[in-house]
């Protein structure tokens, strides 16, 4: 608990500067800006807050839409598109996907939005091969499964091991695609994601200046392999578009006598200086509930986060489940 409190107040020590890059004043009231989004908030209530993704020019809203759920899911493409449609209308101007998800079923449902509303959007997509030649092989079935000519962020998909770098970083690796995409226009920024091992990471956004960075950050992550710690230091540092993941570990953070509510769960995420935080959902009705928790949030104090960090304790492994079995 001594080294937690340590780290936290490291933290709060350096959130002044890093909230200052986003674009985040001290006092909660965030930058407002447009990234890929029209900045819509739905006409209801205060608009959702928005942050600066890293250098690349972009302002985010702190909630953006994972590709998950029921988003995957080709057998309920109507709900899915349903879904999607209305996250635009909430101000959500960022959407992660994966040609993983849902066997191509995310990309899918997803472009059968972007073909009305692409200009709403900061759309994010990945690869998981490691080589040139299979991720310029993949960015075109995405391209096509997206229904657009142009992905604005492009990751190296769940790194995590060195070998996983090393091939992706190699010379016939599927960092050299993402640079000739970027060169032609394909692609607008780098990214590199991983939930497994922060010290992978870490050597992997020290060797290759990557846009931005994707990464797992929940209320029971410091307690196992802490994402919060040197990794988004250097990230932060570096000045990357900072996306967190895996806020409630698949609903696993969630418990009696633990974390119990979506307020708790997004409110410590976004209490750290990331640029946004992705979630997957089932519902219009869970949607709705997460885009109302991030426009009334405030950061939470070194007790708040010390608290639901105290929270986790006891089932660290479930909070932690993709560091171990992912």
């Amino acid at each position: 608990m001594t080294d937690r409190r340590m780290n936290r107040r490291d933290f709060l020590k350096g959130v002044a500067v890093a909230t200052a890059a986003l674009g985040i004043p001290a006092s909660g009231a965030w930058a407002r800006g447009s990234g890929g989004g029209s900045g819509n908030d739905g006409g209801h209530g205060a608009p959702m807050q928005a942050r600066r993704l890293g250098k690349t020019g972009v302002t985010v809203k702190a909630f953006s839409l994972g590709g998950e759920a029921t988003v995957q899911m080709r057998n309920r493409r109507d709900e899915a598109v349903a879904i999607i449609d209305r996250a635009l209308d909430l101000g959500v101007n960022y959407i992660d996907t994966s040609p993983r998800y849902g066997g191509g079923g995310s990309e899918s449902n997803i472009g059968e939005v972007m073909a009305r509303r692409r200009n709403e959007v900061f759309l994010a997509t990945k690869t998981h091969d490691r080589s040139y030649d299979g991720t310029m092989r993949l960015v075109e079935q995405s391209l096509s499964r997206l229904q657009t000519d142009r992905i604005d962020l492009y990751q190296v998909h769940n790194v995590r091991t060195d070998l996983d770098v090393r091939q992706a970083l190699g010379d016939h690796g599927a960092v050299k695609a993402l640079e000739r995409l970027r060169a032609d226009g394909t692609i607008g920024f780098t990214g590199i994601s991983g939930h497994r091992d922060p010290a992978v990471l870490l050597r992997a956004i020290r060797e290759y200046p990557f846009d931005c960075l994707l990464m797992s950050l929940n209320a029971a992550d410091v307690h196992m392999q802490p994402f919060q710690t040197e990794l988004l230091h250097e990230a932060t540092a570096k000045e990357m578009g900072i996306i967190a993941m895996k806020i409630t570990a698949v609903g696993r953070i969630f418990r009696e006598g633990g974390i119990t509510s979506m307020d708790e769960a997004l409110g410590y995420t976004l209490s750290f200086p990331v640029s946004t935080a992705i979630v997957g959902v089932s519902t219009i009705r869970e949607l709705e509930e997460n885009v109302e928790i991030a426009r009334r949030f405030r950061p939470f104090d070194s007790e708040q986060m010390e608290r639901m960090e105290a929270l986790t304790a006891g089932y660290a492994d479930q909070g932690n489940f993709f560091k171990l079995h992912w």
